[in-house]
């Protein structure tokens, strides 16, 4: 697509902790990283100054696709608590909202995930297709009638609200109120959605508590009124007689939020962006979408990777790539680097759906953290755009997409569509 540019050699001059970096073109932002591969060690960063917080010892950026993988296989040294998705230690407050599986390690982790796993598993893929087919027939319905509009706002977003709120049994006329906090959640830092650096934290934590109230008024239901959704399932999963607390509910709910909606939100927003940048890459899948779906979705998520990084803390001294790291040192996985690594991928700036093989790590590596729900991410992006393409095939982007401000989330908030 470009390649990497020479300015960013001295990677002194580069600063993963600004949000101004994550709002620079693609292009410079992926020459940034690919100077950074070419550092002989990983570069150390200073942490985000947040009002309210000490500032921390910093973290280091791991950015090679062979040392994101080994230290996701390598648990017993690099673990997911107190954190997985903040840089900074959050106060003890946030667990109550954040304490999910994806910010712990086993045993507690494997518990969680155990029960989750009976509800939300392989074992759900006809029911979640089924969601997705009927999701994705309304939203087609409703664009037609619209015309051009928001892409992002009226069938990137809806797509998986729609779906796994239609499977928890959550009604249409909450969809807005779940759509309003996501927002929040993810665009903690960006302006449209939090207005001042200082209302970050109360918004976030505001925010959290209403969705953390939600779901508990809707579980304390299914509980007395069990029914064939999800949240029943949740409610009632049970794994050696132990059940999912409200608290831990609460906190997979907003994980859910997070993982599930926002992620399949923005790699349906860039999917759109990238087959109207490489015509000629949508008319191979248009040309044969049955054919070419599996390995198109799989570099739509390549290329848009939703999730730009995970963290994760030293457990010991321990040593990855030739570098040593002390107990307690911060390490940040940049799957968007690990991504585009040359040592892996062919051409790794080139938006190619016939690329093969394709290890992205944009569901995390191998290791007890890869993404629960990846299976059912890749149907629902493979449901949608048969859908749309097959309805409206000649619809496309129109003018340059609007970002979100984080660095956590790799998301497009606007961008208009035509057809």
């Amino acid at each position: 697509m470009y390649p990497p540019v020479s300015r960013f050699d001295d990677v002194a001059k580069i600063n993963l902790t600004d949000l101004a970096f994550w709002s620079q073109p693609f292009g410079d932002r992926d020459a940034a990283f690919a100077a950074l591969r070419r550092a002989p060690r990983p570069m150390h960063f200073r942490e985000p100054a947040m009002p309210g917080y000490p500032h921390g010892a910093g973290y280091y950026a791991l950015v090679h696709h062979a040392d994101i993988a080994e230290v996701s296989r390598r648990p017993q040294d690099f673990c997911s608590a107190p954190t997985g998705i903040s840089i900074v230690d959050l106060p003890q407050e946030f667990n109550n909202f954040f304490g999910s599986m994806i910010n712990m390690d086993n045993p507690q982790h494997a518990r969680l995930r155990r029960i989750v796993s009976r509800a939300f598993g392989r074992g759900m893929a006809a029911e979640f297709e089924a969601a997705s087919r009927k999701a994705a027939r309304q939203i087609v319905d409703d664009l037609i009638a619209t015309g051009p509009c928001d892409f992002v706002r009226q069938a990137a977003a809806i797509m998986p609200i729609a779906v796994l709120s239609g499977m928890m049994g959550i009604p249409p006329s909450d969809y807005e109120f779940i759509y309003d906090r996501s927002n929040i959640i993810v665009g903690t830092f960006d302006p449209e959605y939090v207005p001042r650096l200082d209302q970050a934290t109360p918004a976030l934590l505001r925010t959290s508590r209403e969705l953390g109230s939600y779901i508990a008024r809707l579980a304390a239901d299914r509980v007395k009124n069990p029914t064939d959704d999800l949240i029943t399932r949740l409610v009632h999963a049970e794994i050696d007689g132990e059940r999912l607390t409200p608290e831990e509910l609460s906190s997979f709910f907003i994980l859910l939020v997070i993982a599930g909606m926002e992620t399949t939100r923005n790699a349906l927003s860039r999917g759109l962006v990238l087959l109207t940048e490489h015509p000629e890459q949508r008319e191979l899948l248009l040309s044969d979408f049955d054919a070419y779906a599996p390995r198109a979705v799989e570099e739509i998520l390549r290329m848009a990777t939703p999730i730009n990084w995970m963290r994760r803390t030293a457990a010991r001294d321990c040593e990855v790539g030739g570098h040593t790291f002390a107990k307690g040192d911060k390490v940040l996985l940049f799957y968007c680097s690990a991504n585009r690594d040359e040592k892996v991928f062919a051409d790794p700036y080139t938006f190619d759906i016939t690329r093969d093989p394709n290890p992205h790590l944009t569901f995390g590596s191998v290791g007890p953290h890869f993404c629960l729900g990846a299976h059912l991410a890749r149907m629902e992006v493979t449901v949608f755009f048969r859908e749309l393409f097959g309805r409206l095939p000649h619809i496309r982007s129109e003018g340059e997409p609007r970002r979100l401000v984080a660095s956590f989330v790799e998301a497009i908030k606007h961008v208009q569509c035509v057809f």
